[in-house]
């Protein structure tokens, strides 16, 4: 199922009703800082579940106890309404 590629006024709406997000490079992303790594790759996991049950997956970069996420929807060539529902269940 392909998604539509939001516009710049949608994509900025939608960017409001999410926290921490920034877009960069007509993708959004957000950092994550935990305890530790072993908190970290437990954010992740979850992330993973999350990604699975939305078959919809962001870039996941980690570097020790900050975590990266990256969502953008490949298949349209920018961000759709996928990547905010994936990040409003990461955030939830």
């Amino acid at each position: 199922m392909s998604a539509e590629k939001l516009s710049d006024t949608e994509i900025r709406k939608a960017l409001n009703s999410l926290q921490g997000w920034e877009l960069q490079e007509g993708e959004i992303r957000k950092l994550y800082k935990f305890k530790d790594f072993k908190e970290a790759l437990s954010f992740v996991n979850r992330v993973a579940e999350l990604a699975e049950e939305a078959d919809h997956h962001p870039d996941i970069l980690i570097r020790y106890n900050k975590v990266t996420l990256t969502l953008s929807t490949h298949s349209a060539g920018g961000l759709t309404v996928k990547d905010f529902q994936l990040a409003q269940k990461i955030d939830g």
